[in-house]
């Protein structure tokens, strides 16, 4: 079978039947491409890895990288990285809410596209949702109430020990 190109439409048991190189994302019967590739995009989702990694037992979470995550019944997304309760059931897709979904920002990236990516997310119950900029160093919280900078560089995930610290992050990014 040929593997069907971005501008195909594709139903669901034909998307969870293909490997994509770079994985894509699902959205109501076609494929989207994921924007990644570039250094600065590989390294901070491998700090994030590794940083929530070093936490897991003592957080109760599991990280994840580039895992699909099925939104909606149509929808799947791919985060850069995930972060899940360790009381989750173990799964090959995700469809438990995460406790965190983070996007890594690429230069090709719109705002129109990561404030749908955001709703997904949210529409699926995941109430922290982080972009991070590799360009300008910076990040943003995405709630229910709005898109917020984090002036301080803390993420943290309120009532829980769970928090990344973008400076640490950023200054082993070169």
């Amino acid at each position: 079978m040929a593997v069907p190109r971005v501008a195909d439409e594709i139903t669901v048991e034909q998307y969870l039947s293909t490997s994509y190189r770079p994985d894509c994302d699902y959205v109501d019967d076609r494929l989207e491409e994921r924007n990644l590739g570039e250094y600065d995009h590989a390294r901070i989702e491998t700090l994030l890895a590794i940083w929530f990694g070093a936490h897991e037992r003592d957080w109760g979470i599991r990280v994840i990288v580039e895992q699909r995550v099925q939104v909606s019944e149509s929808r799947f997304r791919v985060p850069d990285v995930c972060v899940l309760s360790s009381n989750l059931p173990i799964e090959q897709i995700v469809h438990h809410p995460p406790l965190v979904c983070i996007e890594v920002l690429s230069p090709e990236d719109s705002i129109h596209r990561m404030r749908e990516r955001v709703a997904d997310y949210h529409g699926m119950g995941v109430e922290n949702v982080w972009l991070i900029d590799p360009a300008s160093r910076d990040g943003i919280t995405c709630s229910q109430s709005g898109w917020n900078n984090q002036d301080d560089g803390k993420f943290t995930v309120p009532g829980s020990p769970i928090y990344v610290d973008l400076a640490e992050i950023f200054a082993r990014l070169a």
